[in-house]
């Protein structure tokens, strides 16, 4: 008689808050549906970028959206980093490695999930080296998968000429955590936009069932496959 299949340890490594969820939110679902354990990485504070001097009071906002939109989810780990907003670039890439080494190494993820190396937002373009450089492959412990997600109003604002273009082969079936993703984008209903926004709720659909037609299933979201190592 063989036992249940030991449960997967996964992460998300995530520039800022809601990226989570617009680049994974379903794919996550699945994750806890299956009884997963899921960590959600959100390193910069999202809102210090606006121009305007940002108070205590909207920073933690964002973060509170956070918290609900992961409890909305079923995601048992939230860790928020408040590093500066669209600024990953002022500071030290060696420093930005250091800390997700560290989540990681605690951790130690069957797979990570992060942001595809040629997107228009800086952030994202930086995280992304930051987790494959966090995450190489070294005696000991290497995360057997790395994933690199789509993310709305940064991959497909990209020119195809400036950076690698998001090209999947990846795809996760979420025909089942859609509606759930959704919902938990409620939680960041100020970050959201108003049709036909690429962040808007319709788009985030749309795109959904556009990569979902792709494979033949009502709704998924599409990635790109960093490394698979086999056990």
């Amino acid at each position: 008689m063989t036992g249940s299949p030991p449960k997967r340890r996964v992460a998300v490594v995530a520039a800022h808050p809601d990226d989570e969820l617009l680049g994974c939110g379903g794919t996550l679902g699945r994750h806890v549906a299956a009884g997963d354990e899921v960590w959600a990485i959100i390193l910069a504070d999202g809102v210090s970028s606006r121009g305007a001097p940002v108070e205590e009071e909207a920073i933690s906002e964002r973060e509170a959206a956070a918290r609900s939109a992961a409890n909305i989810l079923g995601i048992q780990h939230l860790s928020l980093h408040r590093l500066p907003d669209n600024r990953l670039d002022t500071m030290p890439l060696l420093d930005l490695v250091r800390l997700i080494e560290e989540r990681i190494s605690e951790i130690a993820p069957d797979t990570v999930y992060t942001h595809h190396a040629g997107d228009l937002n800086i952030d994202h373009r930086l995280v992304h080296q930051a987790v494959v450089t966090a995450c190489r492959p070294q005696p000991g412990f290497a995360a057997a998968r790395l994933l690199f997600f789509e993310t709305a109003s940064s991959t497909e604002w990209q020119t195809p000429s400036s950076a690698v273009p998001f090209l999947p082969n990846w795809f996760v079936d979420i025909t089942d955590t859609l509606d759930v993703k959704l919902r938990a984008l409620r939680a960041y209903e100020r970050e959201m936009v108003p049709w036909p926004h690429p962040r808007s709720y319709q788009a985030v659909e749309h795109l959904a069932r556009w990569r979902g037609a792709t494979i033949g299933c009502a709704a998924a979201e599409a990635f790109i496959l960093g490394r698979e190592i086999r056990r």
